[in-house]
């Protein structure tokens, strides 16, 4: 009835050992899951696809994402609270960047797993 779990109780001392020395701590598995709580959204993830290799400001992101400046903005907040995107002031103009390489490398492994 149930192909998917075990039909007897066995463990497998050795192989619960060397997951436990794996295993990441709670404090990170919480970060962990806020990032991917963050990367939740398409939108999030398409603004982060677009600054990746380049700096753009929310004026370009608006009409690169056909999305109001207010929407960009809100969702850039978001972005740096999570402490995946920097900015700098140039005057009046606020660049945004992905705050490294980690990011780009999460945009990357996420796209070639969901286009498998």
């Amino acid at each position: 009835m149930h192909d998917d779990i075990c039909t007897v109780r066995c463990i497998h001392q050795d192989a619960v050992e060397e997951a436990r020395e794996q295993l990441i701590d709670d404090q990170t598995s919480q970060a962990v899951a806020g990032i991917f709580k963050i990367f939740g959204d398409p939108t999030r993830v398409r603004i982060l696809s677009a600054l990746n290799g380049r700096e753009l400001c929310v004026c370009d992101l608006s009409v690169l994402l056909g999305m109001s400046q207010s929407a960009i903005s809100h969702q850039l907040r978001l972005l740096r609270g999570a402490n995946l995107v920097t900015f700098r002031k140039e005057g009046k103009v606020a660049y945004y960047a992905l705050a490294d390489d980690h990011v780009t490398d999460l945009l990357r492994a996420g796209a070639a797993h969901a286009r498998e």
